[in-house]
């Protein structure tokens, strides 16, 4: 196996950092071996080595350490400028030197060998768990739209002469519903996966927030049964610099994700300003709120509260995250003191009103 950095450089331009690295180290002692002994020249010199081996293959390496020792040998072993070693201590010392470094290359390679196939292992095993979380959340989420179109069509067709117009437009009111449940989570798995790739480059233009507010918020209608949601338009964000598909979609897994965790007959309050040059917009509601032991995971993708009723993929506000720094924007989750979820999002953008007053 081999390292991070290794994969990304030529056998030959390892060779050459690695011999480098001796080189350098070699001769930086040789100006300080008098005040440091050959000894401490050894110790740094092996240190090179255990340098080249977090970095390089096992190859280069071992001609690196094969490198110093005889660097060691000629230039700093007495008699120097030779390779004869008079010494038996100094003998032993450099057969030593040469061992270590060997056997140090050798280890330190197979460490870092074992330590990226329990790092591969482990991403594995992630993605499997990924896969299988994505695979249940899709067995109910497209399963629950496609089951309710086919029976729909089926009653529609064997039924045509026995059911009412009203009958008749109710169903196709579920099919229509149904439709848009099932185009919202294969938009939301293709709009995950083009993040993850870094296809998604926001496109900037004049967009009126006031009204992708209330297109996000009527996009949401089939959903939103007895809950409330609370708007009103601000002059202060009539047009603003910005993609507005991308606010749209935040907008809409903001208020879908509001409306699907909160109980029957709570009030969701959407508020939008502008401030310091950035696009403001608070989505607020007086349910349950989150654990607080789960605040800091509620963006991550395929995540899903503990507790909450079976459907959904868990995309939703990993997707409002990945939008929004697209956007160089940030969302901040907190609870209510009163109770309930509190969503702050913030985006830099420009206005076209040129004498705006900020907010207080």
């Amino acid at each position: 196996m081999k390292s991070i950095f290794s994969r990304d450089i030529s056998k030959t331009k390892q060779y050459a950092i690695s011999i480098s690295i001796i080189l350098i180290a070699s001769v930086s002692s040789y100006f300080f071996h008098d005040l440091m002994g050959y000894r401490a020249v050894a110790l740094l010199l092996l240190l090179a080595v255990s340098l080249s081996a977090v970095l390089f293959d096992i190859l280069p390496v071992l001609v690196c350490a094969l490198l110093s020792a005889l660097i060691l040998n000629f230039f700093f072993i007495p008699p120097t400028f030779t390779f004869k070693i008079e010494s038996a201590e100094d003998v032993l010392m450099f057969l030593m030197y040469l061992l270590v470094a060997m056997i140090n290359a050798v280890l330190t390679i197979k460490i870092r060998q074992f330590e990226n196939k329990k790092r591969d292992e482990e991403e594995k095993e992630k993605t499997i768990a990924l896969y299988n979380t994505l695979l249940n959340s899709l067995s109910h989420e497209l399963r629950t739209p496609i089951a309710t179109i086919i029976g729909s069509v089926d009653t529609i067709v064997d039924n045509e002469d026995k059911l009412s117009k009203e009958n008749i437009k109710e169903l196709y009111n579920e099919i229509a519903t149904a439709g848009s449940r099932l185009n919202r989570q294969v938009e939301n798995l293709l709009n995950m996966s083009r993040l993850d790739a870094g296809m998604l480059k926001p496109t900037f233009d004049w967009v009126d927030v006031n009204e992708l507010v209330f297109k996000a918020i009527k996009e949401s209608e089939h959903s939103i049964e007895n809950t409330k949601v609370i708007f009103e338009p601000s002059e202060k964000v009539a047009l603003i610099y910005l993609d507005g598909g991308f606010l749209e979609m935040i907008l809409y897994n903001l208020i879908h994700n509001a409306i699907r965790h909160t109980p029957k007959n709570s009030n969701i309050l959407i508020n939008c300003g502008y401030k310091d040059e950035r696009l403001i917009i608070d989505i607020s509601d007086n349910g349950l709120g989150f654990p607080k032991e789960e605040i800091d995971f509620v963006f991550d993708k395929f995540y899903k509260l503990n507790g909450t009723a079976t459907g959904g993929t868990g995309l939703g506000l990993s997707i409002v995250k990945g939008f929004t720094e697209a956007l160089n924007g940030k969302i901040m989750l907190e609870n209510k003191k009163t109770g309930g979820a509190h969503f702050h999002l913030e985006i830099p953008a420009r206005t076209s009103t040129l004498d705006i007053n900020e907010n207080e």
